[in-house]
């Protein structure tokens, strides 16, 4: 099969390479990929700023495909099957955090595109209890970034708990589909964009937040809870100090740049700042059923597989409205 890989750690590019099909394993299922979004959680594997992936990896977990071949011991899905495949890959099942519905904690999780080979590639193999059916409103490559934009702004969402006046910080793919849901439940929505970048206002306003201006503006309301989105430390101060009294900041990405200090005052009257870690697959359920009644629309922009290196590069220079999808040949 063919596939786009990170051959040596911190390159900042894949190489094509060809790889064996193999059989899946006793609990996994594989699946000839259709589409596989683009995340920046690739970006930050790819340039190294996740430490020690397996290499080879062929990067990708926002992944969309359908079941041709299943393990002896599966029964969640069969050949023919459309299902996603989402960040983690596996966990544990043993560890305190797993006993206690936490598995996105688990000192020992697996995660695709990271340990696990993922979907920018032909086919891919998981463990079939990590993978999820879609909802069948979507084609392929607008389901693809629910599969981690979607899961992971859902999660930075519920923790946010806004009821009123909710602050996103960097308005890409997580972004423009929790804003959505966000808006769907009544929330007010202001956007916060890189300074003197007119597209993503323009984009934001298209997806129907209330506001939308630059992230060194203040917004015209006070805001319950923020969500930075934008892997930019010194956006968290700025959030703190646009969030009411016991306010919610909400740090969902992987990866971010140190944060600068900051005057306590910001963080006093009981405001809090807390970060995302991965996803669970109950927020997969939750997630996927909710996008299915909203329903959500995803803006993506599709590049063939052989230009993952392209779709990499307009993701790290801001070049993206959405969502980027890579599409395999066979897809």
């Amino acid at each position: 099969m063919h596939a786009m890989a990170l051959t040596a750690p911190g390159r900042g590019t894949l190489d094509a390479i060809e790889l064996d099909t193999r059989e899946p394993g006793p609990r996994e299922i594989r699946v000839r990929v259709r589409a596989c979004g683009v995340c920046r959680t690739d970006l930050h594997v790819v340039d190294g700023e996740l430490t020690d992936p397996k290499l080879p990896i062929v990067p990708g977990h926002e992944i969309v495909g359908v079941v041709d071949a299943v393990g002896a011991a599966v029964t969640e899905h069969a050949a023919g099957d459309r299902v996603g495949i989402p960040w983690l890959g596996w966990s544990c099942g043993e560890c305190r955090f797993c006993r206690d519905g936490r598995e996105n904690l688990c000192p020992n999780a697996r995660y695709t595109g990271y340990q696990i080979d993922g979907g920018y590639a032909d086919y891919a193999i998981a463990d079939a209890s990590y993978c999820f059916a879609l909802p069948e409103r979507y084609d392929d490559r607008h389901a693809a970034p629910l599969l981690c934009a979607g899961l992971i702004g859902y999660r930075a969402y519920r923790m946010a708990a806004a009821t009123r006046r909710l602050g996103i910080y960097g308005f890409g793919a997580a972004a423009h589909i929790i804003a959505q849901v966000a808006v769907h439940q009544g929330v007010e929505v202001y956007a916060f964009v890189t300074p003197g970048d007119e597209r993503a206002v323009a984009f934001a306003r298209e997806v129907g937040v209330v506001w939308a201006g630059y992230s060194n503006q203040p917004p015209p309301e006070p805001l319950e809870s923020a969500i930075v989105f934008a892997p930019v430390g010194a956006l968290v101060p700025e959030a703190l100090s646009r969030v009411e009294p016991g306010g919610t900041v909400v740090c969902a990405g992987i990866h971010m740049s140190d944060l600068p200090s900051f005057p306590y005052r910001l963080l006093w009257q009981e405001r809090t700042v807390r970060s995302v870690a991965n996803l669970t697959r109950r927020d997969a359920r939750e997630f996927l059923a909710l996008a299915a009644a909203v329903p959500i629309r995803t803006h993506v922009i599709e590049y063939p597989l052989a230009r993952a290196n392209d779709a990499l590069s307009d993701l790290r220079g801001g070049r993206i409205s959405g969502a980027a999808v890579l599409v395999p040949s066979s897809g």
